[in-house]
């Protein structure tokens, strides 16, 4: 069983890392509703779990996005300085006050939902570039923010910070390397944070489940790789209907399965 639960992580993190990766997303956003429904990961073990997919799959993006040089720029600096504290805040709420799945699915597409139908219709209007480009104040506190909500929902961030700075004009071959790089130094945060909560809280699944995680990881880091390697030749404005489309999706597909 153990086996072919594998296979099955590895296919969904392979093809989930393909699509998101050109626009900044590690994909573990995508997999929550087949970690939940389908593989019976249960929560919020599911959190974790997720964490762990981040640091397994998200190096082989990075690893093409470093041939461009572009993991090392200011907008990487600003959103670390604000995940990183942000997502052991997050870990610790979503273990003592938001343990149901059907909480964690309805808050989740309620964030989902507006962003990725935001970015959609600024893509389709054609505005990018009349508002000025976000402070670094800003940047610092929307990333201190998305930590804090990547630590609950085992998301890393990248999901909310790419359509978020993507629908301020920020260019996604810029968004992507900085998000992803986010994501994964975040996800490490967050796991070692769970792990902590896990040896010291009784009676709570919150470790993860290690087959899936690393299974679905390693099949998001060939993903990865492959999909970065997709992002140059994409249109920017491709890129964005992509990313907003699988916000407004995911956001869809967990309002249904909650209710």
């Amino acid at each position: 069983m153990d086996a072919g639960v594998a296979v099955a992580g590895f296919v969904v993190g392979l093809a989930v890392a393909v699509v998101t990766a050109p626009v900044g997303v590690s994909g573990a956003v995508f997999l929550l509703p087949v970690q939940i429904s389908v593989l019976s990961v249960p929560s919020p073990a599911v959190t974790p779990t997720n964490l762990l997919f981040n640091v397994v799959s998200i190096p082989g993006a990075l690893l093409r996005y470093s041939r461009r040089d572009s993991l090392r720029g200011p907008l990487t600096r600003l959103l670390l300085a604000g995940t990183l504290p942000g997502v052991v805040g997050g870990a610790v709420i979503r273990v003592y006050l938001l343990p149901d799945a059907d909480t964690f699915k309805v808050i989740a597409a309620a964030l989902l939902l507006p962003l990725g139908v935001w970015l959609c219709l600024k893509t389709a209007t054609g505005v990018r570039g009349e508002r000025e480009r976000p402070s670094d104040r800003t940047i610092g506190f929307t990333a201190l923010t998305v930590g804090v909500v990547g630590g609950i929902y085992g998301i890393g961030g990248g999901s909310l910070l790419s359509p978020i700075l993507a629908g301020r004009g920020v260019p996604l071959a810029e968004v992507a390397p900085a998000a992803l790089t986010s994501t994964l130094l975040t996800s490490i945060v967050g796991a070692g944070t769970y792990a902590v909560l896990a040896a010291t809280t009784g009676g709570v699944d919150i470790a993860p489940d290690w087959v899936i995680g690393i299974s679905c990881g390693v099949g998001g880091l060939v993903g990865g790789y492959l999909g970065a390697h997709l992002q140059p030749v994409a249109p920017e404005r491709a890129l964005r209907y992509l990313l907003g489309g699988l916000a407004v999706a995911t956001a869809g597909l967990y309002l249904l399965q909650s209710l």
